[in-house]
């Protein structure tokens, strides 16, 4: 067996390898549509660009509480046909995704557009993947094998939090293996986005404070990896000073507009960064939480956020130090050790007045070790990890979050 040394050198290389890539590559970024009733503006656009038949990809939830109405009625004004795929749920699976692309080829849409949250977008990014390259969804996974242009695809989140919206990933379940399958390739880049606050003053304070530190976690995780850049560097640190001033504010009140519309942009920003610069070990964990219990990928990144930092805080002791300062919690001449300390701290004190766990209540023990082996799977083979991990730290961190 090799030494896990030696494996270390092997998952180094790789990243450098892949920040060359990243750095030379050109990233699309979709066009923004910014502020209040921006998702009709976009509606609009749709309706420049010639659009005729629309697929609407979103959540039945949504539908059941009006959030789409106002979306539809101009639509409608517009003389934009379009038929709603509703079937999309929390960490979507392949069926889903097969049962989207299904309603598309019916109705000869032309273009889809995504209003939701994370699931929705990644859903609609993947339907649109399928429907112009013909193989299997296990044979899209992976990075750069979407080959042939995807079917137009707008989005409006709903939550302020995944970044789909910008992001060049879609993360789907093999609904068999639990496994989760991501989806990067810079073609699966929305062509326009809307970032509209008045959707999302109604969110619940739980799921605002969930989706909120999922934005976080993009942002630190982006800022910590070896392959962050300087534009990374600025987007990651603008999203968490936005953050660290709003989201209290936006949990505490859902309807204060200016709270919900900067954590629209920060969570926009936060996608910019990890676009390019990755994610790490607290995706890779929170992702299988999702794919083994359908832990909501916000509160999963939540639980698993402190503990990976103080994993990694040795080696990434500089960086955590710049993110306390953008989160406004420097008070003196505190050295770079205390203020990473203070950071993590902070983000601790987060989740404790948001009522965020620091335990997976579905956790089971047996599951670790599978649970674990995916994760690394997953994270050495695509993120620059500031400090890795083998099977059984791994798991030693994880049953820290066993109830």
């Amino acid at each position: 067996m090799i030494p896990f040394s030696f494996q270390v050198t092997g998952y180094k290389n790789l990243q450098k390898a892949l920040k060359v890539v990243v750095k030379t590559l050109p990233f699309p970024k979709p066009t923004l549509f910014s502020g209040t009733d921006s998702s009709l503006e976009l509606c609009e656009a749709v309706a420049q660009m010639d659009n005729k038949n629309l697929l609407i990809v979103t959540d039945a939830m949504l539908v059941k509480i009006g959030l789409l109405d106002k979306i539809t009625k101009k639509l409608d004004d517009l003389g934009i046909k379009y038929i709603i795929y509703d079937g999309v749920q929390p960490d979507p699976t392949y069926d889903q995704v097969e049962e989207g692309l299904a309603v598309l080829k019916k109705h000869n849409c032309d273009a889809v557009l995504a209003v939701g949250g994370g699931s929705s977008m990644d859903a609609a990014k993947v339907i649109c993947a399928r429907a112009t390259n013909n193989k299997p969804i296990r044979k899209l996974a992976g990075m750069f094998k979407v080959f042939k242009a995807i079917t137009p695809l707008y989005v409006i989140p709903t939550t302020a939090g995944t970044g789909s919206e910008v992001t060049v990933a879609a993360v789907v379940s093999d609904p068999v293996t639990h496994e989760k399958t991501p989806v990067m390739d810079p073609k699966i880049v929305p062509l326009m986005a809307a970032l509209d606050g008045t959707l999302m003053t109604g969110l619940p304070a739980h799921i605002t404070a969930a989706t909120g530190m999922d934005a976080l976690t993009h942002a630190v995780e982006a800022y910590i990896s070896a392959n962050a850049i300087p534009e990374t560097d600025a987007y990651a640190l603008a999203a968490t000073k936005l953050i660290m001033q709003y989201l209290p504010t936006a949990v505490k009140d859902g309807g204060n507009l200016e709270a919900r519309q900067n954590m629209a942009l920060a969570s926009y920003y936060a996608g910019l960064a990890f676009t390019k610069a990755g994610v790490g070990y607290v995706h890779a964990i929170a992702h299988n939480f999702g794919a083994f219990y359908h832990t909501p990928h916000g509160l999963a990144n939540s639980i698993v956020l402190p503990h990976v930092l103080e994993y990694s805080k040795e080696a990434a002791t500089d960086r955590l130090a710049k993110l306390a300062e953008a989160s406004g919690l420097r008070t003196g001449r505190e050295g770079n050790a205390k203020l990473a300390q203070k950071f993590i701290d902070h983000v601790r004190q987060l989740c404790k007045e948001f009522d965020i766990p620091p335990v997976l209540e579905a956790l089971k023990p047996e599951d670790i070790p599978a649970i674990t082996r995916n994760a690394l799977k997953e994270a050495h083979f695509t993120y620059a990890v500031p400090k890795y991990m083998d099977q059984n730290t791994c798991e030693n961190l994880i049953s820290k979050m066993v109830v």
